[in-house]
């Protein structure tokens, strides 16, 4: 064979090959309408006419032989329109219970054969399949939690946000009706937040929060129950500072549950990504519950030095801090607190005297025996200077000013010291000096 017929050969080859290929695709074409090809073309053609013209009740028995002569997988539209002319049936016979279970049995259908024919658009029919559910199905608990499961059992995390809450809430449903166990609620809350956990946008952040609510009203959410949920998930992803305002969030819903490490660790993490004075006074707060001296004395002090807050604010913790701090042993920090909780707040001036008053009254001094009594003046000046200032604490005052004048020195023994009453006496101790007048036991 020589070039030139082998050319041709080949040319004739590819010909017949083209044909070929023509006369299979033209018979797949035919054959995806199935053997009442002719019917089902009319009767989409019908349809679809009526349907464009929005006529869906002359569309609706068109639609009906279409969808009874044509494949299931042969035009996609056959099922989606079918899915709204379906809804149309069912708002048309609301009242006729049977037939409507029917016609909804029927779209539900609709949406599993799209999503079985057309895996292309499967998340699409299952999801809109779930809104379907959500829309038709009322009283059956049972079922509501089959769809739902099985729809997020295929989808996953690309579920629409809102069936996550919907299953929830058949859950807890059953679980009311004693169907189903606490630790169903459980489990069922773990999956929905984890699938829910990477999905962003505005419909998965409303759903994430419905969903944590209704975690917290299910009456399975103890704190126990919280804490053994939500320590793992923020161990495994402890800065993501989302995450740990949930944690806060569900943790503030239960009793009790806000004295524990977790919720420590959510706030910090919060404070850190979003540093506030709000956050930060938080902070003090839990740290000194939780008998973290430093850490509770570094929180408030960052409170105190924020521009949110104003003069009365800073006033009011810089009392909490001195209480603080005279109560773990930092008397010094205490006074120098306590000044200034009275100077930028009078309505705390008494109880600021008073505070300072009770530091110097437990305060020891080492020295001789005037030394060691001195204290006891400083305590009694500021008990004087805090009924004065605030009157409601008196009585408060007078007990105590009678508690430590005991502690004075007798008049003999002061002389010896060449000291008289009334006489200025510089007391210096523990970090702290204060100018008084000597006092003694009458």
């Amino acid at each position: 064979m020589n070039d030139k017929t082998h050319s041709i050969m080949k040319k004739v080859i590819i010909l017949l090959s083209v044909a070929f290929l023509a006369g299979v695709c033209a018979f797949a074409q035919d054959d995806k309408y199935g053997p009442n090809k002719e019917e089902c073309l009319k009767y989409i053609s019908y349809y679809e006419e009526y349907y464009k013209q929005k006529s869906y009740d002359n569309a609706i028995p068109n639609w009906r032989q279409a969808y009874k002569y044509c494949p299931a997988a042969s035009r996609q539209t056959i099922l989606t329109n079918g899915t709204v002319l379906v809804r149309k049936l069912i708002a048309k016979n609301a009242g006729n219970a049977a037939y409507k279970a029917a016609l909804v049995d029927t779209l539900l259908t609709l949406h599993d054969q799209r999503a079985e024919f057309f895996p292309k658009y499967k998340v699409n029919a299952l999801n809109a399949k779930g809104q379907d559910v959500f829309n038709y199905i009322k009283n059956d608990k049972e079922r509501l939690y089959k769809e739902y499961s099985a729809i997020i059992e295929s989808n996953k995390e690309q579920t629409k946000p809102t069936l996550f809450v919907h299953k929830f809430n058949a859950v807890v449903d059953l679980y009311k009706e004693g169907k189903m166990q606490a630790e169903d609620i459980l489990v069922c809350y773990q999956e929905c937040s984890e699938y829910l956990a990477g999905v962003e946008g505005e419909e998965a952040a409303s759903a994430k929060s419905e969903l944590e609510s209704r975690f917290v009203q299910s009456g399975v959410a103890s704190c126990d129950n919280l804490l053994s949920i939500l320590t793992p998930k923020f161990d495994a992803d402890p800065q993501n500072a989302e995450l740990a305002a949930r944690v806060v969030s569900m943790l503030n819903f239960a009793d009790d549950c806000v004295k524990n490490d977790l919720y420590l660790r959510a706030v910090t993490v919060m404070h850190t990504n979003n540093p506030s004075c709000k956050s930060a006074y938080a902070l003090f707060r839990l740290n000194s519950a939780s008998g973290n001296v430093n850490e509770a004395i570094n929180y408030i002090q960052e409170a105190i030095a924020s521009d949110e807050s104003d003069e009365r604010t800073d006033g009011e913790y810089y009392y909490e801090l001195a209480a603080f701090a005279f109560k773990n042993g930092r008397s010094g920090l205490a006074m120098e607190s306590a000044g200034k909780a009275a100077a930028l707040n009078p309505i705390l001036a008494g109880k600021a005297y008073f505070l300072i008053g009770n530091i110097w009254g437990s305060t020891a001094c080492g020295g001789d025996e005037i030394a060691r009594r001195a204290p006891y003046w400083v305590a009694v000046d500021y008990m004087y200077k805090a009924k004065e200032a605030d009157p409601t604490l008196i009585d408060e005052a007078n007990r105590c000013i009678g508690m430590y004048s005991k502690y004075y020195p007798q008049t003999a023994d002061a002389f010896m010291y060449d000291l008289t009453d009334g006489q200025a006496y510089t007391v210096s101790c523990g970090g702290m000096t204060a100018v008084t007048r000597v006092k003694t036991q009458k």
